[in-house]
């Protein structure tokens, strides 16, 4: 049998999020199969299984958060079949209506039976204090309660490494202890602690639902998160006193919802405090028309070689950064605080940040400078298809030199964006809109209707001065202004 451990999938990383199992106990895999998908502080992963066999069990329930190296799923043998579950304990039956039957109990008035689950009958260790769960420490309380001192009379006993509720038989208790026998609590099968899973007792937290008063319409009497809802609904709406009296974090659950902090999110905020606090940022605008660059546009998507592809005005802006840092190298660079140094990076990994349900990735094209315009169409198409399905993978958000936002699609004129740690600078690309602009036509000035856009540059300034900033964002300005002169670069 062999554990299959968490591994470490991207760049240090240390922990993961089980988000869902693709087999079951008793599938049969093989080398590389898909076993189960994990989000990590960068994106949503498919891990394949590195052993053939039977799954003999699953070690981790979803919606977990596990370290690195914490074993996730047991694979045996193929020919080895997984444990079968454990039997019901017995049921030890105290009939308390008839005192013949437990002897002697002159002044009992307790009426009725008293199922007790006895399970194992095993003496713990020496040391040990309490039961090893929640239900057998509650049968033991009640049943020593009722018949010490002296009273419980232990049967036949073995060996074993964690301890049990000890037999006993019912004589008379001492005056005064029937009412600790069975308390009001015990009274109730809330008492036992509610089966959920991970996700859903999450959810009743945040809703202040106790779990112990949902009906269990789940397989086996699990709590459901339809359960957790009605709960949560009925306590809202129910009035009363019970409504009343109900606390706060009840009360208000039809009003808040609270979220966790993790995966691909919680990296983000960190990285965006991490770069908003050591790097000082300097923002710069510039408002052009960008009328020659859409007619570009219309002309490059009816070329054959680009059927296949996206053309948009990103593609010609991206191009535009490519060549605009041969003049400006120190756009492409990044600081290294540790050596005091300035790396300069022949190479452009040019990253497109995306929205994504799960929080904001940047995934990187590898060695732009190196790709035609076709090429680069197919990579920009296919990074930002990846991303939006939450597919990303952390080889593909690492080592980037120069980030491109693009708040256009949302209908934004411009921002102040924020520098992807490890870089220098990253541009904000505004909505394209038809806006009144001053054109100057053989000498004479006159006001039409353009397209016009707003670019926003944001730079480190311990080794960006405004001088280079201004050139850099000038150079792509001008190339969105008048395609042609990229010709020059």
């Amino acid at each position: 049998m062999s554990d299959y451990l968490l591994p470490d999938v991207g760049e240090g990383l240390t922990e993961a999020d089980i988000v869902s199992w693709k087999v079951a106990v008793g599938d049969v895999i093989a080398i590389n199969d898909i076993v189960v998908e994990i989000e990590t502080a960068k994106s949503l992963v498919e891990l394949p299984s590195p052993y053939a066999g039977t799954v003999l069990a699953l070690l981790v329930a979803e919606g977990e958060t596990v370290d690195v190296g914490t074993p996730m799923i047991s694979i045996g043998d193929p020919s080895q079949t997984p444990a079968p579950a454990p039997a019901e304990a017995p049921l030890l039956e105290i009939d308390l209506s008839n005192p013949a039957a437990s002897g002697s109990m002159e002044g009992a008035s307790l009426v009725g039976r008293i199922k007790v689950d006895r399970g194992p009958v095993r003496r713990p260790r020496h040391g040990s204090a309490s039961p090893s769960s929640e239900s057998a420490a509650a049968t033991q309380m009640q049943v020593q309660g009722a018949f010490s001192p002296g009273g419980a009379q232990s049967q036949d006993v073995v060996e074993a490494d964690e301890p049990a509720v000890p037999a006993v038989s019912a004589r008379t208790p001492e005056p005064g202890v029937v009412s600790e026998f069975v308390p009001a609590r015990a009274a109730s099968p809330a008492a036992a602690r509610a089966l959920a899973k991970p996700p859903v007792r999450k959810l009743a937290k945040d809703r202040g639902v106790d779990l112990a008063s949902c009906r269990a319409s789940g397989p086996g009497g699990t709590v459901t998160r339809e359960d957790v809802e009605a709960a949560a609904a009925s306590s809202v709406v129910g009035g009363g006193l019970e409504a009343r009296s109900a606390r706060p974090a009840t009360t208000a659950a039809g009003r808040e919802t609270r979220e966790p902090v993790k995966g691909v999110r919680k990296m983000m905020a960190s990285a965006m405090v991490s770069s908003a606090f050591t790097a000082p940022h300097v923002t710069e605008w510039v408002t052009l028309d960008v009328s020659a660059t859409m007619q570009l546009v219309e002309r490059l998507k009816a070329r054959r070689e680009l059927r296949d592809v996206r053309i948009s005005p990103l593609l010609v802006l991206a191009r535009a950064v490519v060549l605009a840092m041969r003049r400006t190298p120190e756009i492409n660079s990044s600081w290294d605080e540790a050596a005091q140094e300035v790396v300069y990076k022949s190479y452009v990994n040019l990253g497109i940040a995306a929205a994504t349900p799960r929080g904001l990735v940047v995934p990187n094209v590898k060695d732009a400078q190196d790709l035609s315009l076709v090429d680069l169409a197919g990579e920009l198409a296919r990074l930002t298809a990846t991303a939006r399905e939450g597919r990303t993978q952390p080889a593909e958000m690492s080592g980037g030199t120069f980030t491109i936002t693009n708040v256009g699609v949302f209908g934004i004129d411009a921002g102040t964006p924020i520098i992807n740690p490890g870089e220098s600078a990253i541009l904000c690309f505004g909505a394209i809109k038809k806006q009144p602009w001053v054109v100057d036509t053989d000498g004479q000035s006159e006001i039409v209707a353009r397209d016009v856009t707003t670019l926003a540059l944001s730079f480190d300034h311990r080794h960006i001065d405004g001088e280079k900033g201004s050139r850099f964002l000038a150079d792509v300005a001008g190339i969105l202004a008048d395609p042609a002169t990229a010709l020059l670069f």
